[in-house]
């Protein structure tokens, strides 16, 4: 389908995201067709260290990490889910990939979870996006966005038998304005709480939509505002992303690299 300074947690992710690949949106593609293009060392940015392998995922219920964000609220501790085939959990993990809890969304269904965001909003409140985008066979003319308040994590014995329970999430519906997309990208931007899908494409560049003004309760189109291409082949498969929590840089991520884009600072809008 995304920082004034880069937080360490978003650095953590980042490390995640290149090294790990703990979540599967953003995993590695065994095929042989889609081959990452060869890049000139020069290419890649300068702003980061290299990327270390901080830890493997080392619980058997996280079969299929999906989606991967960094606490607002939590120090060093990630959220994560499985794709789909799981039930409506999430599990909290620490840095080194220890599982520290399982959490049940409550008012949730998970058909094809593919991404997780994390905000703090202007209330202090932190909340987690789960992003029920999935849709490989383009079936489904209506997704959902589940927003729950972040629970207070600490290290537990909960497990997908004994679950802790979260607050009651609210789904949020919409529709393509266009035509029926898969997507693995969801995006956050924590100043508006705009929600932004960026569709995985095999040819092409991604699609930005984006919802803003939305009520539990109503099914709403999204709004197409544009494009968004990385230096790649296939250009447009993108798999997950992210928000810096100033709002200023996004980094999204295809089955290879992520991708860092800043916002110019006499940007007026977000997404102008």
């Amino acid at each position: 389908m995304l920082y004034k300074t880069i937080s360490k947690n978003l650095l953590f992710v980042i490390s995640f995201l290149f090294v790990c690949f703990l979540a599967a949106s953003c995993s590695f593609v065994h095929s042989d067709e889609y081959k990452p293009k060869q890049q000139n060392k020069k290419e890649f940015s300068n702003d980061f260290e290299k990327p270390k392998i901080l830890g493997t995922i080392k619980s058997k219920e996280i079969k299929e990490s999906s989606g991967l964000a960094a606490s607002r609220c939590n120090e060093d501790v990630f959220w994560t889910h499985n794709d789909s085939g799981d039930e409506n959990f999430i599990y909290a993990i620490d840095k080194t990939g220890d599982k520290l809890g399982t959490w049940q969304v409550a008012g949730a269904e998970n058909d094809d979870w593919e991404d997780i965001a994390t905000i703090k909003n202007k209330q202090g409140e932190c909340v987690l996006y789960i992003g029920d985008i999935g849709n490989n066979s383009r079936t489904k003319s209506e997704m959902t966005v589940y927003k729950v308040k972040e629970p207070k994590v600490t290290k537990n014995n909960s497990s997908q038998k004994k679950p802790l329970a979260t607050e009651k999430a609210e789904a949020i519906k919409f529709t393509y304005p266009d035509m029926r997309h898969d997507a693995e990208a969801l995006l956050v931007n924590p100043e508006t709480e705009d929600i932004y899908i960026l569709s995985k494409r095999f040819s092409g560049a991604s699609g930005v939509y984006k919802l803003s003004d939305y009520k539990v309760g109503q099914s709403k189109p999204l709004e197409n505002i544009g494009k968004v291409s990385v230096p790649a082949l296939p250009n447009g498969l993108l798999t997950g992303g992210d928000i810096s929590s100033d709002g200023s840089r996004v980094i999204l991520c295809d089955y290879y690299n992520a991708y860092e884009i800043v916002l110019p600072k006499d940007a007026k809008k977000f997404d102008e």
